[in-house]
């Protein structure tokens, strides 16, 4: 129990149906909002949701999703999903997951419903009230059963093992619905009881630290170096200006990746800094050479979780490794208090993250079956067939492997 004294229920059956709303136990309401109609009214019970969420999730904050809303495209019916404890914008919010429906899966022609995200989001973990979760998922799949949208239900970027993964399948064994894990991925994690000097000891090799070190001795021999983290607003706006333009000139301006790139990318980076600098959850690295910013690095905080969101460094300088000198001193995140873990957002096998970060966090993509002939009869034709390429796959890799030998 929290700060509010909500107690979480044991059973949510939905009872009455009216308008956009399917009210739970007399009193619980999930409701279906337009995303046209998100207004400051909703901006309170928000910011409390996310302060005392089951799993943090950055990238469905107010102040990550609201900008990335604006500038990205959107399905006309997507929608906020909201699970209230009582009357909506009245009473506490206990979830929240940017939802609509969709009609492409990879290079097939399918409907079916999805959670919401962008390139740049990298997290579609919804935002639950600890305790909440069975009754957030049971809430979100009977409004599902009842509304039109067509086919299954898919949630992209969901922890795998966390209390949310867990209450979910929990909730679909109950319902005897269906619940597949499609696909997963394992990305660097920083965790540890460790200092960062120990950790750094303990994680990478001998042979590695002695070489970054003998880096690092070089690059000060050219000029003065220095180190700094940002908590705050202060040049916020300067060091954006910088960050855009040292990512702009790497590898990844010249493939086009680059945040600067796009006039849409560009804008959602500096709103979503800039509210998340007024919330306190901004922290910024950058290693600099006599004024010269050589490595940048954003990380996003929500206690107790963090995660280390973009990061950029000067190609001119890769010889001394400016972007992984500067992952050395976000190590430092291992002495804050408030803050247990990392979330790299990196690639799986990412080729320099994995070599420091020796934890692991698995992120996975589920699809789950709604209720309706049409919509079972979909779901399960659908997982047949992808269950019947992917030991086609297998099957051209044992023979490839065995060609090789």
């Amino acid at each position: 129990m929290d700060a509010g004294g909500l107690q979480p229920q044991k059973h949510a059956t939905v009872f009455y149906e009216t308008g956009d709303r399917l009210c739970l136990n007399s009193s619980s309401c999930a409701q279906i909002l337009p995303i046209a109609a998100i207004d400051s009214e909703l901006l309170s019970a928000w910011q409390k949701l996310a302060r005392n969420a089951s799993e943090p999730n950055i990238f469905y904050e107010h102040w990550m999703l609201g900008p990335a809303l604006k500038h990205f495209s959107v399905h006309p019916e997507l929608c906020l999903f909201l699970f209230w404890a009582g009357a909506p914008c009245k009473s506490d919010l206990l979830g929240l997951l940017p939802v609509g429906p969709t009609w492409q899966l990879g290079r097939w022609p399918v409907p079916f419903v999805q959670n919401w995200g962008h390139h740049n989001s990298f997290l579609g973990t919804p935002l639950v009230r600890s305790g909440f979760e069975n009754q957030f998922w049971t809430a979100l799949l009977n409004t599902l059963d009842a509304k039109k949208w067509p086919g299954f239900l898919h949630i992209r970027g969901l922890t795998v093992g966390g209390s949310l993964d867990r209450a979910l399948r929990s909730v679909c064994a109950r319902q005897k619905r269906r619940c597949d894990l499609v696909h997963s991925v394992a990305r660097a994690l920083l965790e540890s009881d460790l200092d960062a000097e120990a950790y750094f000891a303990e994680t990478v090799r001998s042979k590695k630290r002695k070489e970054l070190r003998r880096q690092a001795k070089r690059l000060s021999e050219i000029g003065e170096v220095k180190y700094s983290c940002h908590r705050d607003s202060t040049g916020l706006t300067l060091w954006i200006d910088e960050f855009l333009k040292l990512e702009r000139e790497s590898w990844k301006g010249q493939e086009g990746s680059a945040l600067d790139c796009s006039g849409d990318t560009s804008s959602f980076f500096r709103e979503a800094l800039a509210g998340a600098a007024a919330c306190g959850q901004l922290e910024r690295h950058d290693l600099r050479l006599d004024g010269k910013p050589l490595a940048m690095l954003v990380n996003f905080l929500s206690p107790p979780g963090s995660f280390s969101f973009k990061t950029a460094f000067d190609d001119a300088y890769s010889r001394f490794s400016p972007g992984v000198l500067l992952q050395l001193e976000n190590l430092k995140i291992l002495s804050q208090p408030d803050i247990d873990w990392m979330d790299s957002c990196a690639a799986q096998d990412h080729p320099m993250i994995d070599g420091l970060w020796s934890g692991r966090r698995h992120i996975g993509r589920f699809s789950i079956e709604l209720k309706g002939m049409s919509r079972t009869a979909l779901f399960r034709t659908l997982r047949l067939g992808e269950d019947l390429m992917a030991r086609i796959k297998r099957r051209e890799i044992i023979d490839i492997m065995q060609e090789q030998t």
